[in-house]
């Protein structure tokens, strides 16, 4: 009879997202995700099979902790030119709270591109689920008034999601928060009604 697991998968694999997200997916340890996690090393086996299995659950994890409060931030209160706002502030607070690590997704991205496998098909997820919130906050500022007339959602979701992405990586390569937030400004004066 197999014995009952005692301790939280939910807690490990956020633990374990921490390491890969600090030091990336083949700098990162089996010895390295023990530790984090707190697990011996046949418990990390039995549990997740592998360390690519593991890290893609780490993954998984980040992207949803991050696409849901995008979310609700594009969901909120404000204009969708206020709301954008948010996001964009978001991004660069975030990622100065976050010891500039950058953005989990964006550093594998870097690193490993959009492998073949189940850690491109969450890349691509997180990829398309941005686009689709951006682009639907796009339309809305069309409509309110808030964000010039005639543009493309899905071209501006591209260049939000780029900007977004790209002050993740500023901010990892230690730019002062002052200049990041000038260039969300600066993005943003390119689709803002005037």
């Amino acid at each position: 009879m197999a014995r009952p697991r005692e301790f939280d998968e939910t807690a490990a694999v956020e633990k374990a997202m921490h390491a890969f997200w600090e030091h990336g997916y083949e700098a990162t340890t089996t010895q390295d995700l023990c530790e984090a996690t707190g697990l011996g090393r046949s418990s990390v086996y039995n549990t997740f099979t592998s360390k690519r299995a593991l890290f893609r659950r780490s993954l998984s994890h980040y992207t949803s902790t991050q696409l849901d409060k995008r979310q609700a931030i594009l969901d909120g209160p404000g204009t969708a030119a206020e709301r954008l706002a948010a996001v964009l502030d978001s991004a660069v607070e975030d990622d100065l709270e976050d010891r500039r690590r950058g953005c989990f997704v964006v550093n594998t991205l870097a690193e490993l591109g959009v492998p073949d496998d189940e850690v491109g098909a969450a890349l691509r997820h997180d990829t398309d689920r941005n686009l689709t919130m951006f682009a639907a906050c796009v339309r809305e500022g069309v409509l309110d008034g808030s964000l010039r007339d005639g543009l493309d959602p899905a071209e501006v979701a591209e260049f939000l999601l780029g900007t977004t992405s790209g002050l993740r990586v500023m901010a990892r390569r230690g730019t002062s928060r002052d200049s990041m937030h000038a260039v969300a400004d600066i993005a943003l004066s390119a689709i803002v009604a005037r």
